[in-house]
């Protein structure tokens, strides 16, 4: 696995802009991120280029997922299990 691009992506997937993306996305990649094959990091790669109300939508099911992210990987997004929220 490369580490530098772990790293890259795990910094992409937690600097988003909005604390609710941040812990959404940052907490996919965290909780996943590491067991992934090299298509999976590719998928979550392009998913970033995506806007955040999108993906976070998408995941929580409040608009349809447009095909091409509609799978396996949107699926264990949208289990949620992996958010913790603080207070």
């Amino acid at each position: 696995m490369d580490d530098i691009r772990l790293k890259r992506l795990r910094f992409r997937a937690w600097h988003r802009g909005t604390r609710e993306a941040d812990l959404m996305i940052g907490g996919f990649f965290d909780r996943h991120g590491e067991s992934w094959d090299a298509g999976q990091l590719d998928w979550f790669e392009a998913l970033l280029e995506e806007q955040d109300v999108d993906i976070m939508g998408w995941a929580i099911g409040s608009i349809p997922c447009p095909p091409e992210w509609d799978g396996p990987m949107m699926a264990q997004m949208r289990a949620l299990d992996f958010v913790k929220v603080e207070r």
